[in-house]
């Protein structure tokens, strides 16, 4: 299977990334929502994570803080619309940050991760629709597309490792 993602701007506001995982739907979908794995994956490579959060509901919160390897402490924040288990997330990004934000939501944005059943797999959409077209621009000139790559790549590694363990028992 490749492993690579696919990204598209659709539109003038959107970015849409796509990728392609040897894994049940709803091993992805645990990984992606429960704090214990979210702090193994999420951020690029060299990044660590802490002080997960996640109240799983429409309405409820997401929180987390990567440490960059430039020691710059970076909070990814947003609040769930939408809760679909195991087929859907749909996160709105905070309406404005006092510090580095967007570290996966981008702020002012909203974020609708979608999990399918393919064959050999899972197919995850991450569809962000920002603000504006500047928005959109400056996530991307911020490294939004190479960031998801390497943290695609993480959780990669996650699940063949949970895949692993489960075929191994």
């Amino acid at each position: 299977m490749i492993r690579k993602s696919t990204f598209a701007r659709s539109g003038d506001r959107e970015i849409v990334i796509t990728r392609r995982f040897d894994a049940p739907r709803e091993l992805v979908f645990r990984a992606w929502t429960d704090p214990r794995h979210i702090r193994q994956w999420w951020g690029p490579q060299g990044f660590s994570s802490d002080g997960c959060e996640i109240d799983l509901r429409p309405g409820g919160t997401f929180r987390l803080e990567m440490l960059g390897p430039d020691g710059v402490l970076y909070p990814c924040e947003g609040q769930f619309r939408e809760v679909v288990v195991p087929e859907r997330l749909v996160y709105e990004g905070p309406a404005a940050c006092i510090s580095a934000c967007g570290a996966g939501i981008p702020p002012r944005s909203v974020m609708t991760v979608t999990f399918a059943t393919v064959a050999q797999g899972t197919e995850l959409t991450i569809h962000t629709v920002f603000l504006s077209e500047t928005d959109r621009e400056a996530a991307a000139a911020a490294g939004v597309i190479p960031g998801w790559e390497s943290t695609f790549e993480r959780l990669d590694e996650l699940l063949a490792a949970a895949t692993s363990d489960a075929v191994s028992r």
